[in-house]
């Protein structure tokens, strides 16, 4: 994973706070990169101020900073993730009575596990080195909701595959971390895809090979997307807080998970 658009990136904040009805069922477009204005950009002190409001933001009795379950960024996630089992629900029955294989794809950070703490104490400016670490604390709380979504897919007869931009390094943090919070379903090798620079896989060679990567996230994740349906899997959904998560086709439908404290072109 990388922010390098983080502090830029903030002002997209408003357009959570201002409108919920941009995070529904099957959305995602080119939209995610902010126009070019003229005007006087909204005031960074006051999107800070309105992201811990939206995330109801408040440190725990060990110094953590934890989204509420009140909030209105819960509530968001709440209303999308009951329309996707409602989708999830009416494409696994359409596929398994014609035999196909339904799938459903997710992204990690910020996905399913919370990065929130991350953010307010590096006062959302990215580092490689803070990042390492803290991913390999294994100890990020889940998205709200999400353990209960992917054993639904699963309950329903859904293959689960996770495509994240952490690296093959993290793999053994990742699986940690997910298990803690409820979600073990799928981690192995053959659902989990993570970058791996060092050994690229083959249908990526269009943009990476071991001597150099030269995907953007877009690539990597809709070629990563191409090959699980190559494997004989329609996906019936496709779960990202970054529009580039979405993009490049390879799923029936998008999910945008709202995620107002960094962007990833």
């Amino acid at each position: 994973m990388h922010k390098p658009l983080r502090i830029a990136a903030v002002a997209a904040a408003s357009c959570a706070l201002a409108g919920a009805a941009l995070y529904g069922t099957g959305v995602a477009n080119a939209g995610g990169e902010s126009a070019r204005t003229t005007a006087e950009p909204h005031n960074i002190g006051q999107l800070v101020k309105e992201i811990d409001s939206y995330y109801g933001t408040a440190l725990d009795a060990d110094g953590v900073y934890q989204a509420s379950p009140a909030s209105q960024y819960a509530q968001d996630l709440g209303r999308i993730e009951a329309g996707a089992k409602k989708q999830i629900a009416k494409a696994a029955a359409g596929h398994h009575h014609k035999g196909d294989k339904p799938a459903v794809v997710f992204d990690i950070d910020d996905t399913l596990l919370l990065s929130l703490d991350y953010e307010k104490k590096t006062n959302y400016v990215y580092n490689d080195a803070t990042w390492k670490e803290y991913v390999a604390k294994a100890n990020r709380p889940a998205v709200f909701g999400t353990p209960d979504l992917i054993a639904y897919a699963q309950k329903k007869g859904v293959e689960v595959f996770y495509n994240s931009g952490l690296s093959e390094a993290q793999r053994a943090s990742a699986v940690e971390n997910l298990k803690k919070v409820g979600i073990d379903v799928n981690l192995d090798a053959a659902h989990m895809f993570l970058k791996d620079k060092a050994n690229p896989p083959a249908y990526l060679s269009g943009c990476a090979t071991a001597s150099a990567w030269n995907c953007t996230t877009v690539q990597y994740k809709s070629g990563t997307r191409e090959h699980i349906e190559s494997l004989g899997y329609d996906i019936v959904g496709n779960f990202g807080d970054q529009f580039s998560d979405l993009e490049g086709g390879y799923a029936d439908k998008t999910y945008k998970f709202p995620n107002p404290t960094y962007y990833v072109s």
